[in-house]
């Protein structure tokens, strides 16, 4: 806990101290003032949680925490829990979704075992980019009790705080999260009805594209969870501990420690955005750290969107997590800061202003 607090004690309230100037520079760009839109904004977020004027985003790094959960015994998926560990080979390997798209964006690719139900053999891992961060070997059954214990859950969040700290010796202008976790999005479907108060139903999609009885059923068996569990909605660690994952907690820690060294942080899909409302409801000032990659598919992810007050940069009927989301809308907000770096203003560029 003496690390989680240190860091949540480093972040600061984002005091826009730099808001005007870099106004005043997008309103003299050769453009009609306001004629890029969410670009703009971006830009100015990106200056406002950097406080640099100029920054660039060079060093691009993707976090994609994989995990496994207990709830799966309950049959709420598509797919077998051993996907789990036969996508972080994949992550490894580099022939994933995130690998593709992260490379396009000129982002690296993080990828650590927060509590995948095996062991990932050594033998088979190759990758300096792999971290083994394995708390337990996946979450309990949350239709029973407690997914972990709380001290489980801190170690979760903490365990993200030190790889995020450790990669950022090495360079982070930007931070992404993704996820990795058949099961994951019951996991989600909880934490979100308890921070944001809405009902199960409003908040439950289909994962990996389950049918409509399995999806009812999961709908009562996150319902059961939460009856069963009573987490403290104003309790960030409760509700990890409760009805949450090990790679949830694990981001959630990355959210807070970017935010402590003043990150920008892409959030990806459902989950994610999950992650980072767990950081929320510890931390609200991470809030405006964030930058909503995208809307997916699944129901609950535009509610805890608003919930967050966060607008999504693209809709693109995404579902699939690891981070791709992300890594597309790096793209986006690097645009942005180059529009803003490297546009001429009218008196630099000879262009007469409007009248």
């Amino acid at each position: 806990m003496e690390l989680l607090n240190k860091v949540i004690s480093n972040i600061e309230k984002i005091d826009y101290s730099l808001a005007d100037k870099t106004q005043k520079r997008l309103d003299n760009l050769t453009k009609p003032q306001g004629s890029l839109g969410r670009l703009e904004d971006l830009a100015r977020q990106v200056v406002e949680i950097t406080r640099k004027d100029r920054q660039e985003l060079k060093n691009k790094v993707i976090f994609t925490f994989a995990a496994d959960h207990g709830v799966t015994e309950e049959g709420i998926s598509a797919y077998p829990k051993e996907v789990t560990a036969q996508m972080v080979y994949n992550f490894i390997r580099g022939g994933a979704g995130i690998n593709v798209l992260a490379a396009h964006a000129g982002a690296k690719v993080v990828v650590a075992d927060l509590g995948v139900a095996e062991k990932i053999q050594k033998s088979k891992v190759k990758s300096q980019n792999f971290i083994d961060k394995k708390i337990n070997y996946g979450t309990k059954n949350f239709t029973k009790g407690p997914a972990m214990t709380r001290d489980e859950a801190i170690r979760s969040i903490e365990s993200g705080i030190e790889i995020f700290l450790d990669e950022y010796k090495k360079g982070i202008d930007i931070a992404g999260i993704g996820e990795m976790g058949i099961g994951n999005t019951a996991s989600a479907s909880a934490i979100s009805a308890v921070v944001t108060g809405k009902p199960v139903k409003e908040l439950t999609g289909r994962g990996t594209g389950i049918d409509d009885k399995t999806h009812s059923h999961k709908i009562e068996v996150v319902q059961k969870a939460i009856q069963l569990n009573k987490p403290d909605s104003k309790d960030g660690i409760d509700i990890l501990s409760k009805v949450g994952g090990f790679e949830i907690g694990g981001l959630a820690g990355v959210v807070l420690a970017a935010a402590s060294k003043r990150v920008p942080v892409v959030i990806d899909g459902f989950i994610s955005t999950c992650a980072a409302l767990i950081a929320y409801v510890i931390e609200p000032k991470v809030r405006d750290y964030l930058i909503a990659s995208h809307c997916s598919v699944e129901k609950g992810h535009k509610i805890v969107l608003e919930y967050l007050e966060l607008k999504p940069i693209l809709d693109l009927s995404l579902r699939l997590g690891e981070g791709t989301g992300a890594a597309l809308a790096m793209n986006i907000v690097d645009a942005a800061v180059k529009v803003l770096n490297e546009m001429a203003t009218f008196e630099a560029a000879g262009v007469s202003e409007s009248l």
